[in-house]
C-alpha cells in the first residue's frame, strides 16, 4: 500500500504552488509518498484542511515533574479520551428515509457540527433544501459565528424559488452571506469547513434526496491542515476564481494524520482524473468503485488492463443512464469485467474507488471529463485500512442489492 502514495508524489513538478492565503501557518512543500514505477502525476490524500499535520488534542502540555515535591495519589488519573482524526458516514436510504425523523441521520450529525461551531462555518455545497440546517446555520450567525456559502447558480439560488426550496432565502435573510459561480461549469463540491480545524466532504448533497432516498457518503477530517486547504480552494471561490485558471496548490495539500497520509485535490486545477488514473494503475490485489455517472474511458480501461493482469476488479453503476452511450459499464461489460447496475429506486449517488483494501478515493468529483476538466470538485485519497474496511462494507452492502446487467442492453464486438 506504499506503494500508493508514491503515486502521488511527482504533482509537485507538474504544478506550480501559488501564495497560500494569508495565514501564521507555514505549509510543507514536500509531498509524503513513496516511490513506485507509476510515472507523474501523483498526490497524496488530503482534504479542506491546512497542510502538515500532527494530531491535535486539547490536553494541555505537561510540564516536568518537580522532583522535590511529594506527590499523593488519592484516586487513579481521569484518562481525557482524545477524538480520533476522522469519521465515516453513510446515507442508509432502506432504513433511514424519512426527513421528519433526523435521529440517527447524517443531517443530525452536520447539524451537531453547526452547533459545535464557534469561529466559523464556510461552506461550498451544490444545492440545498433542508430547513433545520437553515436554522441552525441561522443560530449559529447569531451567536457571532462567521457564516457563508458558496453554491452553484442554476442548482443553487435559482432553484431556491422552486415548491420546497427557500432555504437560501432564510440564509440571505437572517445576513448569512451567500454567493453563486455566476457560470455554466458546475459548482459541485460538497464540503464544510468548521473553526479552520474539521473538513466534512464526500459525496453528500444537503438536501432530503442527498440524505434520506440516494446512496452517499461523508468523510470528517479534524486537521487544521487540512482544513487549511480546503478554505483556501473556498476563499478562491469566494473571490471568483473558478475553473482552470485557478491555481493549484496541490504540493500543500497533504498531511499524515496519525500515520495515514492524506491528500487533496480540487479540480479543474489539480487534474484529478489523471492522478486517479495513475493510482489505480499501481493496484496490486484489488479495486473496488462506486459510481453514480462514469464516462472517462481511460480511467475504466485501465481498471480493466488491472483486471487483465490478475487484479480483482468490481463496480457498481446507477443504473439511471448507465446504459448509454457516454456510460463505460459497456465498457466493463464487454471486457468481461464485473459490473452491475445499483439497485437503489433513487440513486447511487457515490463517487468512490477502494484500491488494495487500504487505499480510499472520495469526494463529489464524477469520473468524467466535464467534472475533471469545468467543474469546481474536490477529492480525497488516504490510506487506511481501517477506513477503507468500512468503504469496503458499504460496497459489499451495495454490491449485494444490484441487478446483473441485461446482455440485450449491449452488443459487443
Amino acid at each position: 500500500m506504499k506503494k500508493l502514495l508514491v503515486s502521488f508524489l511527482l504533482i509537485s513538478t507538474l504544478l506550480a504552488a501559488c501564495e497560500p492565503v494569508a495565514s501564521p501557518y507555514t505549509p510543507v512543500t514536500q509531498i509524503p509518498f513513496f516511490a513506485s514505477e507509476t510515472p507523474a502525476p501523483f498526490i497524496v490524500p488530503v482534504t479542506d484542511t491546512p497542510l502538515v499535520i500532527q494530531p491535535v488534542t486539547d490536553t494541555p502540555l505537561i510540564p516536568p515533574l518537580v522532583t522535590d515535591i511529594p506527590i499523593v495519589a488519592t484516586e487513579p488519573p481521569v484518562i481525557v479520551p482524545v477524538d480520533r482524526w476522522w469519521d465515516v458516514y453513510f446515507t442508509d436510504p432502506l432504513v433511514i428515509n424519512n426527513p421528519d425523523v433526523l435521529s440517527g441521520s447524517i443531517e443530525e450529525k452536520l447539524i451537531g457540527f453547526i452547533n459545535n461551531a464557534q469561529t466559523s462555518i464556510h461552506i461550498a455545497s451544490f444545492e440545498f433544501n433542508l430547513t433545520p440546517v437553515a436554522e441552525a446555520l441561522i443560530a449559529a450567525k447569531n451567536r457571532g459565528v462567521d457564516v457563508k456559502w458558496m453554491t452553484d447558480d442554476k442548482n443553487g439560488l435559482e432553484y431556491d424559488t422552486q415548491p420546497g426550496r427557500g432555504q437560501f432565502s432564510l440564509l440571505i435573510a437572517s445576513g448569512i452571506e451567500v454567493k453563486d459561480d455566476a457560470r455554466s461549469a458546475l459548482m459541485h463540491n460538497k464540503f464544510w469547513v468548521f473553526d479552520q480545524k474539521i473538513v466534512w466532504t464526500g459525496s453528500t448533497n444537503i438536501t432530503e434526496n442527498g440524505i434520506f432516498k440516494q446512496n452517499n457518503n461523508v468523510l470528517v477530517i479534524r486537521s487544521t491542515d487540512l482544513a487549511f486547504a480546503y478554505e483556501r480552494e473556498f476563499q478562491e471561490m469566494w473571490n471568483g476564481q473558478f475553473g482552470p485558471r485557478a491555481p493549484s496548490t496541490v504540493n500543500n495539500q497533504w498531511a499524515i494524520l496519525d500515520g495515514t497520509p492524506v491528500q487533496v485535490l480540487f479540480s479543474p486545477e489539480d487534474k484529478i482524473v489523471s492522478n486517479l488514473i495513475a493510482l489505480v494503475k499501481d493496484a496490486q490485489v484489488s479495486i473496488r468503485f462506486l459510481a453514480f455517472s462514469f464516462t472517462d474511458y481511460p480511467l475504466a480501461q485501465i481498471m480493466i488492463d488491472r483486471a487483465k493482469a490478475g487484479v480483482d476488479v468490481k463496480g457498481v453503476f446507477e443504473t439511471f443512464g448507465s446504459a448509454s452511450p457516454n456510460s463505460e459499464l459497456q465498457t466493463f461489460f464487454c471486457a468481461g469485467v464485473p459490473a452491475r447496475q445499483d439497485g437503489n429506486g433513487s440513486f447511487l449517488h457515490d463517487k468512490l474507488i477502494i484500491v488494495d483494501n487500504s487505499i480510499v478515493v472520495t469526494g463529489s468529483l464524477n469520473f468524467s471529463s466535464n467534472a475533471d476538466d469545468s467543474n469546481e470538485e474536490n477529492v480525497v485519497i488516504l490510506e487506511n485500512a481501517e477506513i477503507a474496511a468500512l468503504y469496503l462494507q458499504e460496497f459489499e452492502k451495495l454490491w449485494n442489492q444490484t441487478q446483473d446487467v441485461d446482455p440485450a442492453l449491449f452488443k459487443c464486438q
